[in-house]
């Protein structure tokens, strides 16, 4: 991610010392993205990240740190977050009360800003995923939804529709007549479906909510197929429907870059493998073509306002805002359902 924060040596080894991570070899910035401030951090025991949190504060960040930490305990490959030994912890037994009011040993401080350090995954990214990538995403993905049924902590998508409805003002100035005419008649329509009761029975929970194919890491088996080794960066997590996340994976890792169309294959691929393990219910399928338009709107929303708005970095790199236009100009464009999604619908979550 994007560099605000400059974090001296000194002081990052006086924090993976505390946390018993060994002795620092080696910090550096790590470019892309424009959220939060992130280094590498080699030790003498291994690698890991250390993120400073620009925007998020001290009491939303257990949610996602407690999230990641749940989902490793359960099997799910994401790197657990690295806990301060000096912190007390409340006993097992009193969950609930400690996930409400105790302090996070997750959560650490740099420079008086909440920080955080966890394990870096072994693979790589896949920018130009296929098929079988599709496949290894679409299964992790149900995988950790169901983990994630029991997590006892609630905190909502903090880029959800009330998210979307704040913004808009403030990027509509930016736009010309035929965007704003788009992005206003797509907010009018996702309220409307926010309050049907199709959308209210929508199945939810924890959700990662940008699951794009660069917060995966993949390695390559003895006979040449991928392997997902884990996914991370879950600041954007929250509670919100399982349907949603669903559709963000699809608009991104099933999506031919230059135009913003669906790619039929890579659809049906990760959503046969998603339903292989959790069946979409009857309102899921319903509405499917609604959440691919809102994870649409979510994305061209927040890149208009980190192109149009942005804030001063050591290295900053803002999205292209135009592509997620087309991704929704394509979606809108498929009406009633998309038709290169149908037949792993019908096949997969009968």
């Amino acid at each position: 991610m994007a560099v605000f924060t400059e974090v001296a040596p000194d002081e990052a080894r006086a924090l993976l010392q505390r946390l018993d991570l060994g002795e620092l070899r080696e910090l550096r910035g790590i470019q892309g993205g424009i959220e939060n401030t992130n280094y590498f951090a080699t030790t003498d025991r291994g690698e890991y990240v250390l993120t400073l949190f620009e925007r998020l504060h001290f009491d939303q960040l257990p949610y996602y740190l407690c999230l990641m930490q749940h989902l490793a305990e359960r099997g799910i490959p994401v790197p657990a977050p690295a806990a301060d030994p000096a912190i007390h912890l409340a006993p097992m037994g009193h969950a609930l009360e400690r996930a409400a009011n105790a302090p996070c040993e997750l959560l650490h401080t740099v420079q008086g800003k909440p920080a955080a350090v966890v394990q870096k995954l072994t693979g790589h990214s896949e920018l130009q995923p296929t098929a079988a990538h599709c496949t290894e995403l679409g299964r992790l993905l149900a995988r950790m939804h169901i983990a994630a049924r029991d997590f006892p902590r609630i905190q909502p998508n903090l880029r959800g529709l009330p998210w979307w409805n704040e913004t808009t003002p403030v990027v509509l100035p930016y736009l010309d007549a035929p965007q704003a005419s788009l992005l206003q008649g797509e907010l009018a329509y996702q309220n409307h479906v926010a309050e049907s009761s199709a959308y209210l029975a929508l199945p939810r929970g924890p959700i990662h909510a940008d699951l794009f194919r660069d917060n995966a890491m993949f390695s390559v088996d003895e006979d040449g197929k991928p392997r997902l080794t884990g996914v991370f960066d879950f600041y954007f997590a929250g509670t919100d429907t399982w349907l949603f996340d669903l559709a963000v994976c699809l608009n991104d890792w099933a999506i031919d870059l230059p135009t913003g169309a669906p790619d039929a294959g890579r659809s049906a691929a990760l959503l046969d493998a998603y339903c292989a393990v959790r069946p979409l219910n009857p309102s899921e399928r319903k509405l499917l073509p609604a959440m691919l338009r809102a994870a649409a709107l979510r994305f061209w929303i927040s890149r208009l306002w980190d192109f149009h708005l942005p804030r001063e970095a050591s290295m900053l790199k803002p999205h292209d805002p135009t592509h997620f236009e087309r991704v929704l100009r394509q979606r809108v464009r498929q009406l009633d359902a998309p038709l290169q999604v149908r037949p792993a619908l019908q096949t997969a979550c009968p």
